[in-house]
């Protein structure tokens, strides 16, 4: 939702577009933690900004778009397939995928 065309019309704020495509769950800050990118066959060592269980911010300014699919090998996760939900100023938020909330009883 928060990456369909009708949040990148004119007269939808960034502070609102940045509200719905948040992510809901709490994230670990991270000044020092690292992670490998790959994308499309190239390898890149990139700074993790914030870490959650449905996603990250990372620090990159190569070539990556909105809904490009890529992996990440994380310390404590090890390899997660993701796709790019926002590129801005150096900064990538991506989605993991398969992430899902968890089941509940009953």
């Amino acid at each position: 939702m928060a990456n369909s065309p009708e949040l990148n019309r004119p007269g939808i704020s960034d502070g609102l577009r940045r509200l719905l495509d948040q992510r809901a769950e709490r994230r670990a800050e991270s000044k020092t933690q690292t992670a490998v990118l790959n994308h499309r066959g190239h390898r890149h060592v990139v700074r993790v900004a914030n870490l959650s269980e449905s996603g990250a911010m990372i620090a990159f300014t190569g070539d990556l778009a909105e809904g490009d699919a890529l992996s990440l090998q994380l310390l404590d996760r090890g390899e997660v397939t993701a796709q790019v939900r926002w590129v801005r100023n150096g900064r990538v938020g991506v989605s993991f995928a398969g992430f899902a909330d968890p089941p509940t009883d009953g």
